[in-house]
């Protein structure tokens, strides 16, 4: 009889509110699959399977206490610095990128570890620190988000090393930077851009920096899918 209570007050720690949002949006991205699958019953299961396993994996790991995810931290960044490493080294290389480790049984992208794990490294590493971080801890934390994200374009993957990027930064960002900092850093990203841009980035990743700003250049190659997504919200 106390298998209720306890089922009570598993879920009273559940952000219904959040859980509610990750539905919806997967409500709407299976329907925007659908739609672009040509109605493709096979892979919505395959995706409904996908969804039904994630689900379960996030509710587990919801139950975990910060504690025990803070000593996790800075092995689940280590070992995903050396899957990246791995990866430069004999990662399965599939349309002229080398992201992939192939397993035998199935491949994975070890990048979207570092997802999660920056973020958790470098709250890790503020944890036991004073608030606001001081400019030494600004520059540590710093490093721990460059070097994944180093490893990730160099495969190369630039959205993904954005993304792990944006994770870490902005852990930095809540811990309290200063406007002035954020500033600086800005203003140095804008300095800088178009020397990534012409000497940063491979071909096809300008293209499809140019291709954002304006698709009609090529409205049937690059351009077509930002065209049709305009005229759909017409």
């Amino acid at each position: 009889m106390d298998v209720f209570p306890k089922i009570f007050r598993w879920a009273a720690r559940l952000d219904l509110i959040l859980i509610s949002s990750l539905i919806l949006i997967t409500f709407l991205g299976g329907l925007t699959l659908y739609s672009a699958s040509g109605e493709n019953y096979s892979m919505m299961y395959r995706q409904g399977i996908h969804f039904f396993l994630a689900t379960i994996v996030m509710l587990f790991l919801s139950q975990i206490k910060s504690k025990t995810m803070q000593s996790w931290a800075i092995w689940i960044y280590g070992a995903g610095i050396f899957l990246l490493i791995l990866v430069l080294v004999q990662g399965h290389v599939g349309m002229g990128a080398r992201r992939w480790l192939d397993l035998g049984f199935f491949r994975f992208q070890p990048s979207e570890i570092m997802k999660l794990a920056v973020p958790m490294m470098v709250a890790r590493y503020y944890s036991d620190k004073p608030l606001p971080p001081s400019f030494k801890d600004i520059i540590v934390a710093l490093v721990i988000v460059v070097m994944p994200v180093l490893l990730i374009v160099k495969q190369p993957d630039l959205g993904t090393s954005l993304l792990v990027a944006s994770a870490g930064l902005f852990v930095i960002y809540f811990a309290g930077l200063s406007w002035k900092l954020i500033t600086a850093a800005l203003t140095v990203l804008a300095i800088g851009a178009p020397l990534l841009f012409f000497y940063g980035m491979h071909e096809y990743q300008q293209q499809r920096v140019l291709t954002l700003f304006n698709p009609e250049e090529n409205k049937l190659g690059a351009g077509y899918h930002i065209i049709q997504s305009k005229i759909a919200i017409g």
